[in-house]
């Protein structure tokens, strides 16, 4: 809080020799009755009236301290920033065949990657960010968009069973999962144009090359950020087998060549995260390297705030003349 008029302050030394003045007042004043003695009183009961004496003189100095503030004109800021951000368009291509469902990551590889990747999104709240997803076909979940809560809850809403309940074609379509995602940020304005792709194994299916389609990401200044899911040697993995599930260690298969040819080609990155913990910290750092500039304006607007002062001295001064009139008065 500040004030506009803050030389009336000095109004307030006025109530110094006014206290010194009551204070004198007070000790000459003489009893309205004399008598012999007051010992016959010392120990008689207290009315309640004798502790409110000196209120009606602090009610008045709270009044005026209160009037000369008012005349200060008390204000309140509410200032804000306004950025101006130069935006990153960031489309995640995420692999969901049913190889996604190993567990070598905990609880399986796309739960794993779905966890990550959400802490991902909402360290990043001023990027348009989009969804693509991909197993022997592939369709975009979430076009880019800055409302992250509904592309999280289109993420956190995809099952690692989608290729066994048949809602997608089982197989590997990098390619085309690429493809799709560089669809979508073709035609963006953006400065910084970005696809982090994340697969558990080698292109087998769709009707374009992973390399293909890393140059035509090429050719529309997108870069790719790979990352290969999955240990090293062999995965457990659920497999169905007559009403109940049996666990089988599958070989991991990832086509590392592939996946570093794609990045290099694009001037991306490509990373292997074989843990939980190396999975969070590929995220954090393509994080790292994509941050956006931002400008920060700040603007600030004053408010009258006197309002709750002028209630008080009013309120001091209404209590002050009903207390000398009714239970404070005085007999001349």
């Amino acid at each position: 809080m500040q004030f506009a008029n803050p030389y009336f302050l000095l109004l307030l030394l006025l109530a110094i020799p006014y206290i010194i003045w009551y204070i004198l007042k007070w000790g000459q004043s003489e009893a309205a009755m004399k008598v012999s003695s007051t010992a016959a009183f010392r120990f008689g009961p207290v009315s309640y009236k004798q502790y409110l004496l000196h209120l009606p003189f602090l009610l008045r100095l709270l009044a005026y301290t209160m009037i000369v503030l008012v005349l200060c004109r008390p204000q309140t800021s509410n200032s804000w920033s306004d950025r101006s951000v130069e935006g990153i368009d960031i489309m995640l291509c995420m692999d969901m065949s049913t190889s996604m469902l190993a567990e070598d990551l905990r609880p399986n590889r796309l739960e794993a990657s779905k966890k990550v990747a959400s802490e991902f999104i909402s360290g990043r709240p001023n990027d348009n960010i989009g969804l693509t997803i991909f197993a022997g076909e592939s369709f975009t979940q979430c076009p880019m968009t800055t409302d992250h809560a509904v592309l999280l809850n289109m993420l956190h809403d995809l099952r690692c069973d989608m290729a066994q309940q048949g809602l997608i074609d089982d197989g590997t379509a990098i390619g085309m999962g690429l493809a799709n995602a560089i669809s979508r940020l073709k035609d963006s304005k953006a400065k910084s144009k970005v696809i982090i792709l994340l697969t558990d194994g080698s292109n087998n299916a769709g009707d374009i090359s992973p390399i293909t389609a890393a140059e035509i990401a090429k050719s529309f200044g997108i870069r790719i950020y790979t990352i290969g899911v999955g240990t090293n040697g062999t995965a457990r993995y659920p497999m169905p087998v007559g009403g109940h599930i049996e666990y089988l260690n599958i070989p991991v298969e990832i086509d590392t060549k592939t996946l570093a040819s794609i990045a290099g080609t694009t001037n991306g990155e490509f990373y292997r995260a074989t843990n939980n913990s190396k999975l969070r910290e590929v995220y954090q750092e393509i994080d790292q390297l994509e941050k956006t500039k931002m400008n920060v304006k700040k603007y600030s607007k004053r408010y009258e705030a006197y309002g709750l002062f002028a209630l008080i001295a009013c309120l001091a001064l209404l209590l002050e003349i009903l207390l000398r009139e009714t239970i404070l008065k005085k007999i001349p």
